[in-house]
C-alpha cells in the first residue's frame, strides 16, 4: 500500500479469441507454470480445503531498485537464502519517464538508458540466483501522462491517460521480451520477464483518483471505469509485445475501503470488482443512466483478459493491526480473515460476464504487519508480528485457490523526514520488514524462514509449517516438539519426512495441557539445526 516513488501500440494484430481446445491447453499451461515455479511434487495427497503448494514472493523496492547496486545484491542474496521463489518489483512510470513528452514513447529508447539500468541489472542478478522476477507496471506517471487535477494534492494520481500508459507498458514489454539489446554493459541481450501485473491498488486513492464522483443521482464509483481503460491498454500492450502466454495478474486490490471525500475515499475490493464489470450487488448489469454514470460503455474492453491463458487475480489482504483471524466489519472488505470470499466472488463474476474463466488462481502479492518500535501508531509488538505472519501463511494455505504469499518488506522503511518527527505523517512509511531500518533482525525473520502454526482440531492438535529456507524439492526432516509448563527440556512428539516441493508439512499431535510447541529442522547429516518460533495452541 506504499505510495511513494521510492516505491502506442505496435502494429501486430491482436491474438484471436481462444477456442475450447485452446482453453484446455491454457489450463494445462498454467499447471506447467506452477510446476516450474514451485516444482509441485507433493508429499501428501492434497486436501480439497488446502493449497498443495505455495510460491513465496518478497518485495522491497527500496532495497532492490532504489538503494543502489550493493543494497540490491545483498537483498537478492537474502531473498534467496530466506527461501523466496520470486521477487515482486514495482515498475513505476514516473521514475522512467522524462519530464517532457518524448517522441516514440512505445520504444524503450524514448526513455533515458541509464534509468533502465536498475531494472536491467536486477533482472540479470535475479536470473543468476534462480529467482523469478514479477513486474507490477503502474502509475503514477509524468504530468503529461495524467489529466489536469483539481488540486496539487491529487496531481500524481488523477486520471492517468490510458493511451499513454499503454505506450509505456509497450516499452517495458519490448525491453524485457528476451530479444532486446541493452544500450549499456556490453550490449548484451536482456533476459525475458514473463510474469506481469497491470497497475497497483486501483481501488486505493494513493494510486488512482477520483475513486468516486458526484452525479445528479448521487455519488457513483469512478475508479473502476478508469481502471478498465488502463487494464485494457496495459494488457493489449503485453499481447502486442509477445507476452500473451505469460502469467498476467489483474486487480492488485487493497483489502479495505475508507471514509472521506468522494474523490479520495478508498473503494472496498468486493464493490470495486463488481463495479469494474458494471454489476450491481445482485450481479445484474447496470443499465440506462446508472450505466452511463459509471462509464459502462467501455466494459466490453475487459474481454481482452480472456486472451491470456495464464490470467490470475492479485490481492493485498492486509488487516492493518488486527490479528489474521479477526474479520473486518466493513462491508465488501476482503482481508486474510475472510479470504474465502474472494474465489467465490471471482467465480460469480466469471459466470455473470464470461470475461474470464471460473476457478482462476489467486496470488497474494503484498502483505505484512508493522511493528512498534518504531511506529507508535500502526505498529504491533515484534512477537505479534512474527505470530501473525505465520497465522496468515496458514490461512492462505487453507484456501486451495491461493498459490502465492508475499512478504513486504525485507527492511523497515526510514520515516518520512519531511514531516515533523513523531507525528503520524512521519511514520506513514512502512515498518513491515523482517529487519529494522538499522539492520537488526526481528523475530519475524525466523518466523518467515521457518513458519509454524499449531491449533486445536477436535481432541488433538494440528501442526502446520514450512521449511521455506531449504532447497525446493529436497527431502527434509522436521520434528514437532513440546515443552510442558515450567519445564526447560523439549520432548519429541512426532518426526516427519518432508518431501513436499516447497517444504510444507502437516501433522496431528496430542493436545498436552499447557504445553508450548515448536518445529525443529535438522539437515540430512544432522550437522545443522534450526527451530521455529515457540507457540501455544489456539
Amino acid at each position: 500500500m506504499r505510495t511513494t516513488a521510492i516505491n502506442t501500440y505496435a502494429g501486430d494484430p491482436s491474438p484471436p479469441r481462444r477456442t475450447r481446445a485452446a482453453r484446455l491447453r491454457a489450463a494445462l499451461g498454467f499447471c506447467v507454470l506452477l510446476a516450474l515455479l514451485a516444482a509441485a511434487s507433493l508429499s501428501f495427497a492434497p486436501r480439497a480445503d488446502a493449497a498443495p503448494h505455495m510460491i513465496s514472493v518478497i518485495q522491497d523496492d527500496n532495497e532492490l531498485i532504489y538503494g543502489g547496486a550493493a543494497r540490491r545484491e545483498r537483498a537478492l542474496t537474502r531473498a534467496k537464502a530466506f527461501g523466496a521463489d520470486a521477487i515482486r518489483v514495482t515498475v513505476l512510470w514516473e521514475t522512467l519517464a522524462p519530464r517532457r513528452k518524448p517522441a516514440g514513447r512505445s520504444s524503450p529508447g524514448a526513455y533515458p538508458a541509464t534509468d533502465w539500468d536498475r531494472y536491467d541489472e536486477l533482472v540479470r542478478s535475479a536470473q543468476r540466483r534462480g529467482l523469478k522476477v514479477y513486474f507490477n507496471v503502474t502509475a503514477p506517471g509524468p504530468r503529461w501522462g495524467h489529466r489536469r487535477a483539481p488540486s496539487r494534492r491529487l496531481r500524481r494520481t488523477w486520471k492517468p491517460k490510458a493511451s499513454e500508459f499503454g505506450r509505456f507498458v509497450t516499452a517495458v514489454g519490448r525491453r524485457y521480451s528476451g530479444r532486446y539489446t541493452d544500450e549499456n554493459f556490453g550490449r548484451r541481450t536482456l533476459p525475458r520477464v514473463d510474469w506481469w501485473s497491470v497497475y497497483n491498488e486501483p481501488n486505493w486513492p494513493g494510486w488512482l483518483t477520483p475513486q468516486l464522483r458526484r452525479t445528479r443521482r448521487g455519488t457513483v464509483p469512478a475508479a473502476p471505469a478508469l481502471y478498465r481503460e488502463l487494464l485494457n491498454a496495459g494488457a493489449r500492450a503485453l499481447l502486442r509485445t509477445g507476452h500473451g502466454n505469460d502469467l498476467l495478474l489483474f486487480g492488485e486490490t487493497a483489502a479495505l475501503g475508507t471514509r472521506g471525500k468522494p474523490a479520495d475515499r478508498a473503494t472496498p475490493p468486493a464493490r470495486f470488482l463488481r463495479e469494474l464489470f458494471c454489476l450491481k450487488r445482485s450481479f445484474r448489469r447496470y443499465r440506462g443512466r446508472a450505466a452511463r454514470d459509471r462509464g459502462c460503455g467501455n466494459v466490453g474492453k475487459l474481454e481482452v483478459l480472456d486472451r491470456f491463458p495464464r490470467l490470475s487475480y492479485a490481492h493485498h489482504p492486509y488487516t492493518r493491526k488486527k490479528a489474521p483471524t479477526l474479520r473486518e466489519r466493513r462491508r465488501d472488505a476482503i482481508t486474510i480473515a475472510n479470504l474465502g470470499r474472494l474465489p467465490k466472488l471471482l467465480d460469480r463474476l466469471a459466470r455473470a460476464t464470461g470475461a474470464f474463466r471460473s476457478g482462476m488462481p489467486i496470488f497474494l502479492t503484498e502483505f505484512g504487519y508493522e511493528t512498534r518500535p518504531p511506529d507508535p501508531f500502526r505498529g504491533l509488538s515484534f512477537q505479534d508480528q512474527a505470530a501473525y505472519i505465520n497465522q496468515a501463511d496458514f490461512l492462505a494455505f487453507r484456501q486451495p485457490r491461493i498459490v502465492s504469499t508475499t512478504q513486504f518488506l525485507i527492511n523497515d522503511d526510514d520515516p518520512d523526514r519531511r514531516a515533523r518527527a513523531g507525528t503520524r505523517r512521519y511514520w506513514l512509511t512502512f515498518q513491515t520488514g523482517l529487519f529494522t531500518a538499522s539492520g537488526k533482525p526481528k523475530p519475524a525473520l525466523n518466523a518467515y524462514v521457518l513458519p509454524f502454526d499449531i491449533r486445536r482440531s477436535g481432541g488433538s492438535l494440528r501442526a502446520w509449517g514450512q521449511v521455506r529456507f531449504t532447497q525446493n524439492g529436497a527431502p527434509q526432516l522436521v520434528t514437532i516438539q513440546f515443552r510442558g509448563p515450567g519445564k526447560s527440556v523439549w520432548q519429541d512428539a512426532r518426526t516427519l519426512d518432508v518431501t513436499n516441493s516447497v517444504g510444507i508439512f502437516e501433522a496431528t499431535v496430542p493436545d498436552i495441557n499447557g504445553a508450548s510447541w515448536r518445529a525443529l529442522w535438522a539437515s540430512p547429516d544432522g550437522s545443522e539445526r534450526r527451530s521455529s518460533r515457540i507457540t501455544v495452541p489456539r
